[in-house]
């Protein structure tokens, strides 16, 4: 573990406020918050379209209002176009597949003691190790 960046107080904070935030959505909403399928239902299934905008657009605005306070967002991103296509495109099969993205399980179904959340957690994290100890990242 790197020491440098270890950041509980920030991690907490932050991962306290998605879960409230699910937690809005879902009281205000009666759906739970999975970007997957409210960026499907916003493309595809034209469902709730302008509150579906509108949470999206709070992904995309949420970053940039941060980065005006001064704060750096760092972010190490490939250059690779053919990379990035494959990866957009895994990404989208996964979780059509998955039933959902990786915030719609980790987020929302564990918080509902849903199995099938459950196990697809533990997949992405087993697999996301796998992935380290392989590449070495």
């Amino acid at each position: 573990m790197n020491i440098i960046n270890f950041t509980p107080i920030s991690a907490f904070v932050g991962g306290s406020l998605i879960g409230f935030a699910a937690f809005l959505f879902f009281v205000f909403n009666g759906r739970i918050a999975g970007v997957s399928s409210i960026a499907s239902n916003t493309i595809i299934k034209n469902e709730n379209r302008l509150d579906n905008i509108l949470f999206l657009s709070g992904l995309i605005i949420g970053p940039i209002i941060y980065s005006l306070s001064g704060n750096e967002i760092e972010s190490v991103l490939t250059n690779s176009l053919p990379l990035l296509i494959s990866g957009g495109l895994l990404v989208g099969f996964g979780t059509k597949i998955g039933n959902g993205c990786t915030s719609g399980h980790g987020v929302c179904g564990i918080s509902r003691f849903s199995l099938r959340s459950i196990i697809a957690t533990i997949t992405f994290i087993i697999t996301g190790v796998i992935t380290v100890l392989i590449f070495g990242i």
